[in-house]
């Protein structure tokens, strides 16, 4: 008898649960206004993440032979990585893009057509929304940017890669000897390729003591053009080049990325449609309640 009551409290208590559980997924869907305007986040034009990203969902489009982006009058632009994630993190209506090497906790990165945002499904190329890492140099380079570039393709290198969720693209990468070069290398350019480059840098230095790294990060557009006028040795960027900056370049692939397209954790969509978010960014659906 005592047994058979012990039993009875437990299947009360899980009922209980299930109840509870049902409840709060009800709650998360009923507090989320379906009804309420997007809130569109973008980086800035001088981003490559942007020019990756726009491109990729067509919100770039040639009219008149000339590229126009369409993004939606009222964006919110913003020139870093941290600043799209705080926007979405604080905007429960909030849609931006970001690396998928960027992605935390603060905010929920989506599926894209069904396919997870994943180094597997970037690898595979079933999650498509994904753009190269490049290093680019002018001219003939010296021996030590030589030897920090060698060190980016060797096995020390494409392990940071790797562990960073980028996806490391050299086919035989050699074990790294430390040189014990000294002098400065100055690298300027994209704000996502930035944190990888800096744990490379850092992993450069432990091995290269008296090698000096000066860097900026203010987008792509900075660091091809620093590469190009000398006033850097390294230029980061997180797009493909342009025919006209590819004739005057080296071009080195640091990593492939995937870019995440990221809500506010609060927004209980998990997936959306490519076709969907690219309409979201050129304004032709502007509810949430469209892609419901």
């Amino acid at each position: 008898m005592k047994k058979s009551r012990i039993l009875s409290i437990i299947a009360v208590a899980l009922m209980l649960m299930i109840v509870f559980a049902g409840c709060t997924q009800e709650t998360t869907e009923a507090d989320f206004d379906f009804d309420k305007d997007i809130t569109v986040v973008a980086r800035d034009a001088a981003s490559g993440t942007r020019g990756a990203f726009h491109e990729i969902m067509d919100i770039i489009v040639k009219e008149n032979n000339t590229e126009v982006d369409k993004l939606v009058v009222g964006a919110l632009e913003f020139d870093g990585t941290d600043k799209v994630v705080t926007a979405v993190e604080g905007d429960k209506y909030g849609i931006g893009y970001i690396s998928l090497g960027s992605v935390s906790e603060r905010i929920k990165a989506l599926a894209v057509d069904g396919a997870e945002p994943s180094v597997e499904n970037v690898k595979s190329g079933a999650y498509s929304v994904s753009r190269p890492f490049l290093l680019v140099t002018k001219g003939t380079e010296n021996e030590l940017i030589k030897d920090f570039l060698k060190f980016t393709e060797s096995v020390e290198g494409q392990a940071i890669t790797n562990e960073m969720n980028f996806i490391g693209v050299a086919d035989s990468p050699e074990e790294y000897t430390a040189s014990g070069m000294s002098g400065t290398i100055k690298v300027a350019g994209s704000t996502s390729v930035a944190p990888l480059m800096e744990k490379l840098q850092e992993a450069y230095n432990e091995l290269n003591p008296d090698v000096t790294f000066e860097t900026q990060a203010q987008g792509s557009s900075q660091g091809i053009k620093a590469a190009i006028d000398g006033s850097y040795d390294i230029g980061m960027a997180s797009r493909e080049l342009k025919d006209e900056e590819a004739e005057e370049l080296n071009r080195y692939v640091l990593a492939i990325d995937g870019i995440a397209v990221i809500v506010n954790n609060e927004n209980p969509i998990s997936d959306l449609a490519a076709d969907d978010i690219t309409n979201i960014y050129i304004g032709e659906i502007t509810k949430w309640n469209a892609v419901k």
